[in-house]
């Protein structure tokens, strides 16, 4: 008689677009800083590309082109995304990431909402912004600012750019 072993459980999947212009400032991206009582004092470490978990059988391009218009209000249609493949965070969560030329005004940028009983226990649910605030980084600023697991692919974006 065989034992029956449960399903491996599959890792949580996100996508995002990493935004970046080249000015005289040289190269820069925008990050992303996520929203709630959770995040509100932490910076260094806590900024992220735009990114957002994939849809059940959603195709991880399309994610990243639906999380770019609901977090930063950009419609991405037309540009020429930059693969920059996948990563994984620190609780096991894989990242499939590209990268983008754009213009924003990190002022302009809208976010979705989310629901949360805060404080805990207290039983009044309260609406939390996903982000709460973007704003354009130089190349060493972004290192200090982002995710430490997200930091290969600011990498992976000098590389394609030195490459093209």
């Amino acid at each position: 008689m065989g034992v029956d072993c449960p399903e491996p459980l599959m890792a949580p999947r996100s996508a995002g677009v990493l935004p970046y212009r080249v000015g005289h400032a040289g190269l820069e991206v925008m990050l992303v800083h996520p929203g709630g009582p959770f995040w509100a004092r932490r910076d260094l470490g806590a900024w992220s590309l735009p990114k957002g978990e994939l849809e059940p059988g959603e195709d991880p391009r399309d994610a990243a082109l639906r999380e770019c218009r609901e977090e930063l209000g950009l419609d991405l249609d037309g540009p020429r995304l930059v693969d920059l493949g996948e990563i994984k965070q620190r609780g096991g969560k894989l990242v499939r990431a590209w990268a983008a030329e754009c213009a924003l005004d990190p002022s302009a940028v809208t976010s979705n909402t989310f629901s949360l009983e805060w404080p805990p226990r207290s039983g009044q649910v309260r609406e939390f912004p996903e982000i709460d605030r973007a704003q354009w980084f130089s190349v060493s600023e972004a290192r200090r600012r982002m995710l430490e697991a997200q930091v290969p692919l600011l990498d992976r974006l000098l590389e394609r750019l030195e490459a093209a």
